[in-house]
């Protein structure tokens, strides 16, 4: 029986800022925005130079795939839906409120890191993959593609989409013909072990994006994190 955990307690720190446009009603951020209505510096000579995986994570409904989905038209990335590398075993599971564990993970995870890996061998200039990464374990999985990429400029970057168990909920309830439902929800929160300071300030490859604001803000929080990364990397 899954038990209902006590509403996650997040961290008010390292949201990037932005300009704060109108308010309207929370919901996933539009790709459309993300990509084109963000003017976009020079990113030529950081695409060139480097092998980007850029991986958005986050519990569920907190708007990975419309997220990824703008930052692979942004940049011209190859895209890789990460729920579309679940066995069926553990889809099933989902479907049927069974939380995932650890060994449920663990070859799904490396098999989104090798698609990644395999994606920028066909010449891809870099890659989005939307992934949950719900522990640290998890992200140091997907970290070792650097070790396994040709390219020795090689980088993972992680965008981390940061909402609170209310507006979780009421996302994942708007879906339609989904099979993650409120009980998953509530047992990735369990899971839930959000970047610490060694991620974020000595390996230094994550990024926090508050999502519990407007499209437009998400859409220009996300693309101005990822400009300022791939610039400074040129």
């Amino acid at each position: 029986m899954i038990q209902t955990p006590e509403p996650a307690q997040i961290k008010a720190a390292h949201y990037a800022t932005a300009p704060t446009p109108p308010i309207s009603s929370p919901g996933s951020p539009s790709s459309a925005a993300i990509s084109n209505n963000t003017s976009r510096p020079p990113l030529a000579m950081s695409i060139i130079n480097h092998h980007h995986i850029l991986i958005v994570t986050g519990p569920a409904g907190c708007g990975k795939s419309t997220v990824a989905k703008g930052l692979s038209d942004r940049y011209g990335f190859d895209y890789i839906e990460g729920d579309d590398y679940h066995p069926e075993s553990n889809v099933q599971k989902m479907s049927e409120n069974i939380p995932l564990n650890d060994a449920d993970r663990w070859d799904w995870l490396i098999l989104l890191r090798d698609a990644a890996l395999e994606a920028l061998k066909r010449g891809a200039k870099g890659v989005v993959v939307t992934c949950s990464a719900l522990k640290k374990k998890y992200r140091d999985v997907i970290r070792t593609a650097r070790l396994y990429d040709e390219n020795p400029n090689a980088n993972v970057h992680f965008i981390y989409l940061q909402a609170n168990q209310e507006l979780l909920l009421a996302r994942v309830a708007a879906r339609q013909n989904h099979y993650m439902k409120d009980s998953m929800v509530l047992s990735q929160l369990q899971d839930l072990e959000e970047p610490d300071d060694d991620e974020i300030n000595k390996i230094k490859d994550v990024k926090i994006i508050d999502v519990s604001v407007t499209q437009e803000q998400v859409a220009q929080r996300v693309a101005e994190v990822v400009d300022n990364l791939l610039n400074e990397l040129a």
